[in-house]
């Protein structure tokens, strides 16, 4: 009998888990929110994943290696691949063959647009006595 691999004990769960992060939710959204304000340049979809682009300013490219390497950390799924040039740092982000995980990864892509909203939300309430 020829017993077929169980491909699902070959990739990692689709699943985010920072209860060993040196941080919360809440700091990593911030850090995130700090970074894209400061340093991002652009961002683009292709068939293998998405590629934030930052500036090269001093100290950009070892925050984005940090945060990516934390981010592997708590899912797994994702790959992530930094590069950097004397103009940008380029973060490469793909995810494993599930459609779950490709969901998270276009949340992922639009993750500066959605900072952005929660800061105008939370701006606006302020602003509101909310």
């Amino acid at each position: 009998m020829n017993k077929q691999p169980d491909i699902s004990q070959s990739q990692p769960p689709v699943v985010c888990d920072m209860s060993a992060a040196p941080d919360t939710l809440v700091e990593r959204a911030a850090e995130y929110r700090r970074l894209f304000s400061q340093a991002l340049t652009g961002r683009e979809r292709s068939d293998a994943g998405i590629r934030f682009r930052f500036r090269a300013d001093p100290g950009v490219a070892q925050w984005v290696r940090d945060l990516a390497e934390r981010e592997k950390a708590c899912c797994a799924f994702f790959n992530f691949t930094v590069t950097v040039d004397d103009r940008e740092v380029w973060w490469d982000a793909s995810v494993i063959d599930d459609d779950l995980a490709r969901q998270m990864l276009s949340e992922f892509y639009r993750l500066p647009d959605t900072l952005a909203a929660v800061r105008a939300e939370s701006g606006l309430a302020a602003d509101q006595g909310g």
